[in-house]
């Protein structure tokens, strides 16, 4: 159906070809638009319709003459070339570190629809970059993308505590608060800061992680050769890490071992729906309230701690998603336990280049340490050593 042979509106005459709304259009703008020229019928009545549908009851009259909007500038699409550092991650994980603030369904789609390129050829989200290669990556405009907002909970600015570094490794001390990486709207984590003060180009990268609301030891990779010994030491246990966490209650026991597997809330398709998890639990102080358990993990699973505590009926306290919510209240108001009280305490490692055995310990933060000398202040703590 052409655009002036639907029945005419009210108030616009009655020839099939009469613009709508009363349009003034001259003969010259007539004779353009049978030359095959700008269709300025079709202009003057999409932009008139916008006005009547602004102002319903008025019949603005637009001139014809001036000339309409057209946006933003395009971009041009950029090409990175893949550093020494960077080779052999799968092109999807080069990607998420590149494109932060872009989600990862979003970047799927770029891939899949072949908009990212390597070498000028569409590849697949598991190819494995290589030194040199040149990614093309598509120009992005604000619509297209997600602009995260800055996170509520993480501290405006911190001052990072450096707890072991050196050519290979960084081991630092992560603020409460503060979540480890960027995404779900967060805008920046402690890996961008990290990456934003260190020289571009650097290689660093995250061994593993840490809940936003906890505290402590976090181990970073500044070589991709020192990441990959990471994760294998990781998963052949060859890592201990040792946490101190507050535990809801007073447990009758002072050691118990958990054997439980656990399940992510939202698991991604086809993974498995639990995993195995190992977490031993032992007693240091005890209150009326709560306890102060020191917790030794053999895996690290999302959660893994929390989900234990709560499943020996003593939950995290702080805890907003496992805990007791009505003991989370009394315990605020009473000794100031703010948020989830969990520090990653050590780590044992040995150096993935030297070998050498490294032992790092992070102190409690002074809000934790506030909260255990109130605490002690009552005439019926124990410690249980």
């Amino acid at each position: 159906m052409g655009l002036w042979s639907r029945p005419p509106l009210r108030g616009c005459g009655t020839g099939k070809r009469t613009p709508p709304f009363g349009l003034r259009v001259t003969a010259d703008q007539t004779r353009d638009t049978r030359l095959g020229g700008v269709n300025l019928l079709s202009r003057a009545y999409y932009r008139q319709k916008a006005i009547k549908t602004q102002y319903p009851f008025q019949g603005y009259h637009i001139p014809m003459n001036s000339p309409p909007s057209r946006g933003p500038e395009p971009r041009s699409p950029k090409h990175l070339t893949v550093s020494d550092g960077q080779a052999g991650q799968r092109l999807d994980n080069w990607l998420f570190r590149e494109l932060k603030s872009i989600p990862k369904s979003h970047i799927y789609r770029l891939i899949r629809t072949g908009q990212v390129r390597v070498g000028g050829g569409r590849c697949r989200p598991s190819y494995r970059v290589q030194r040199g290669d040149e990614i093309r990556i598509p120009p992005q405009t604000a619509p297209d993308l997600r602009t995260p907002r800055k996170s509520a909970h993480a501290p405006p600015d911190f001052l990072l505590q450096p707890l072991y570094e050196d050519a290979d490794l960084l081991i630092v001390n992560k603020p409460a608060g503060l979540a480890v990486h960027g995404g779900s709207g967060i805008s920046s984590g402690l890996i961008e800061r990290l990456r934003d003060s260190h020289p571009e180009g650097e290689f660093l990268e995250l061994a593993h992680r840490l809940d936003r609301g906890t505290s402590g030891c976090l181990i970073l990779a500044r070589s991709r050769t020192v990441l990959l010994e990471l994760h294998r030491a990781l998963r052949n246990r060859e890592i201990t890490k040792s946490y101190l966490g507050l535990l809801a209650g007073s447990p009758a026991w002072k050691t118990r071992s958990v054997d439980q597997a656990v399940a992510r809330a939202d698991p991604a398709p086809g993974t498995e729906a639990a995993k195995e998890a190992r977490s031993h639990f032992r007693i240091v102080r005890l209150w009326p309230d709560c306890a102060l358990a020191e917790i030794v993990i053999e895996t690290g699973r999302t959660h893994q701690i929390r989900i234990h505590a709560a499943s020996l009926g003593h939950p995290l306290a702080g805890d907003p998603r496992y805990g007791d919510h009505a003991l989370n209240r009394r315990l605020k108001s009473v000794y100031g336990v703010n948020g989830l009280f969990l520090h990653a305490r050590s780590v044992r490692l040995s150096h993935p280049r030297t070998h050498e055995a490294l032992f790092i310990q992070a102190p409690l933060p002074a809000e934790h340490e506030t909260v255990l000398a109130r605490l002690d202040a009552q005439p019926d703590s124990q410690g249980t050593g």
